[in-house]
């Protein structure tokens, strides 16, 4: 008894043959006390930034280490964003700014224009010509009492002045000059073509002739006139005409010319008319 009391055995180690593991079991920095480890009781609420443990408790008691955490990739930079491809210049936007140009380009020369116009106007200071009847011969007049068609004669007598220092006016060929009684006109002629130059005046002598078909009423109207020394005329020219400035000749133009008379009588030959009013009207017609 006192013999087996006294022998000694070598103590068995059980851990032996275990693997014992390669980490401490509890990491360092950690708290623990008797009261258990406090990381189950947070599992339920774990941190984002908790760094979770690197071994695996066992129900036998064996610890195994975990593998390491995956490392987080931080994630590429996002590239650029891609440059927009260049603008093409379509056709409308040229055309746009052609028509632009030209617009800019018209109003410039019309402005231009306008101001070499207004200083020519103001270098020469053009006046209107001036006209009148001063004489009107009755050469023959009668009234067929069958058909009431006049057969008239007349000289006029046509004075034009030109009052201007710098502009000449050309009378050309193909002018149309009328005598008229209201609404019929009664003769016809035409004026020459000749020049008249600076500040000059001009008398014309005008032989006219015609023939109208005139009604009762008419005929009536014309007697009656005559009897009070009153009777109506108009005097109607139109002229084609060329305004010369130096050695540069305008285009032609039309120049009207409307005087409106009173005369004693037409209807009797055997003594001068009487011109008892005048009144006479100038303008062009382009």
């Amino acid at each position: 008894m006192a013999d087996h009391q006294k022998r000694i055995h070598p103590a068995v180690d059980l851990e032996a043959g275990r693997n014992r593991p390669s980490a401490p079991l509890v990491p360092g920095g950690s708290i623990r006390s008797d009261k258990g480890d406090p990381a189950p009781q947070r599992a339920s609420h774990p941190h984002p930034h908790h760094q979770q443990p690197s071994h695996s408790h066992h129900g036998n008691g064996h610890h195994v280490p975990l593998p390491p955490p995956p490392r987080r990739v931080a994630p590429p930079a996002p590239l650029p964003p891609p440059l927009p491809p260049p603008k093409r210049r379509g056709r409308r936007g040229c055309c746009c700014r052609l028509l632009c140009c030209a617009v800019i380009t018209i109003v410039a020369l019309a402005v231009l224009a306008a101001a070499a116009a207004g200083a020519l106007y103001v270098a020469l200071d053009p006046k209107a010509p001036r006209y009148s009847v001063d004489r009107l011969a009755v050469s023959a007049f009668q009234v067929d009492p069958s058909t009431l068609t006049a057969r008239a004669g007349f000289e006029v007598t046509v004075t034009a002045a030109n009052p201007n220092a710098r502009v000449g006016i050309r009378y050309e060929r193909g002018s149309s000059l009328g005598v008229w009684y209201d609404s019929y006109r009664l003769a016809r002629g035409a004026l020459p073509a000749f020049y008249q130059g600076h500040r000059n005046t001009t008398v014309l002598a005008v032989a006219m002739a015609g023939e109208a078909q005139l009604g009762s009423a008419v005929v009536a109207g014309m007697q009656s006139a005559q009897r009070v020394g009153a009777v109506p005329l108009a005097f109607r020219a139109d002229v084609p005409v060329r305004v010369v400035v130096g050695g540069f000749s305008t285009w032609k133009v039309t120049a009207r010319v409307r005087c409106d008379l009173v005369v004693d009588r037409i209807m009797d030959v055997s003594s001068p008319i009487k011109i008892k009013a005048s009144n006479c009207k100038f303008g062009f017609k382009l």
